[in-house]
């Protein structure tokens, strides 16, 4: 399925998102060095050992990311023009490499833009899960979305 148009979005409506992901240390370790992270709990393994989680954490914006990418597909891809925020950010509990994640999708609300008239803003809750179904990460996203083109 590929994103929806503003007027297709409903409140309440909800997106099981099909897509499943096993992170690895490779994800991990790239995405930190990449962003110059240089957190020790996300690429020394020995150094996260002698930590209370006993192993590298997953790195939250790196988890932030993936949460929000594995939803485009179902809701955004092709029909989104901006993300305007994302809020409320939350990792209830540590994500580790060799965990797989789903994503869930509600959507809180939509309005019409007041200055574009072929675009609404469509409010997204974002939710992330493990393999042992335990919420990981959730997030509140607003996105500025086309309008679908009238027939002439």
């Amino acid at each position: 399925m590929a994103g929806l148009w503003f007027e297709q979005f409903e409140d309440g409506m909800v997106f099981n998102h099909e897509w499943s992901r096993t992170i690895t240390e490779t994800d991990n370790v790239w995405f930190s060095l990449l962003t110059m992270n240089v957190q020790p709990l996300h690429i020394d393994a020995h150094y996260a050992a002698k930590s209370e989680w006993g192993k590298p954490l997953v790195n939250s914006l790196f988890t932030l990311g993936l949460l929000i990418g594995m939803t485009v597909n179902d809701t955004t891809l092709n029909t989104t023009l901006a993300n305007l925020g994302m809020t409320d950010v939350r990792f209830p509990k540590p994500l580790f490499q060799g965990d797989s994640v789903k994503v869930r999708t509600i959507v809180r609300s939509k309005r019409e833009s007041k200055s574009r008239p072929n675009e609404g803003i469509v409010n997204f809750y974002h939710e992330m899960t493990n393999q042992n179904g335990d919420v990981v990460a959730t997030c509140e996203r607003a996105a500025l979305m086309r309008k679908q083109a009238k027939a002439a």
